[in-house]
């Protein structure tokens, strides 16, 4: 009999600590996209990404009216050159599509570079901001809508008008 109520007494133990535990944990979601995108830095990074990224769109497209302009000419005069010349003129035409490429890559790799530097600032401060709604509502998760799609979510976790209240957005 007392090892029955020993049993029971840890049983009872468990199952008030696990509802106490589940009773903590508080989980609500936010659309940091939707969020970021209303903040007033957001058109000027946009703004200055696309002058950004408008200097190589020009110099891609210069290289390749270059290429276009030589491969016509290298298809009109192709029946009356030597192997010479008309190898030569497939290794300039192969070397300018390989330009264009190395500089497309490139391009991409800066622009990206570029919007990383520009949107963490902004990045940071909608986070301080889900972190303190997140701390004055007593959540213990908050999770990213615009990354996660959910099955379930109640409209009482969703802290985006909380978060654009303490950004100041409407």
């Amino acid at each position: 009999m007392k090892n029955f109520l020993k049993v029971a007494l840890v049983a009872v133990c468990f199952l008030t600590i696990g509802n106490f535990a589940k009773a903590q944990t508080k989980i609500g979601y936010i659309n940091t996209q939707a969020v970021m995108s209303l903040m007033p830095e957001a058109k000027t990074i946009k703004t200055t990404l696309d002058t950004y990224q408008k200097q190589f769109v020009d110099e891609l497209t210069s290289m390749n009216n270059e290429f276009q302009t030589k491969g016509k000419q290298f298809q009109a005069g192709q029946a009356s050159m030597t192997d010479a010349v008309r190898t030569s003129k497939q290794t300039e035409l192969q070397d300018i599509q390989k330009r264009i490429q190395d500089y497309q890559n490139d391009a991409q790799q800066k622009v990206d570079a570029k919007s990383q530097e520009l949107i963490k600032p902004l990045s940071d401060k909608l986070h301080a901001a889900v972190e303190a709604v997140a701390k004055e509502k007593g959540y213990t998760y908050v999770f990213d809508s615009a990354q996660t799609a959910f099955v379930v979510a109640p409209q009482a976790d969703d802290l985006e008008a909380a978060v654009k209240l303490k950004l100041g957005l409407k």
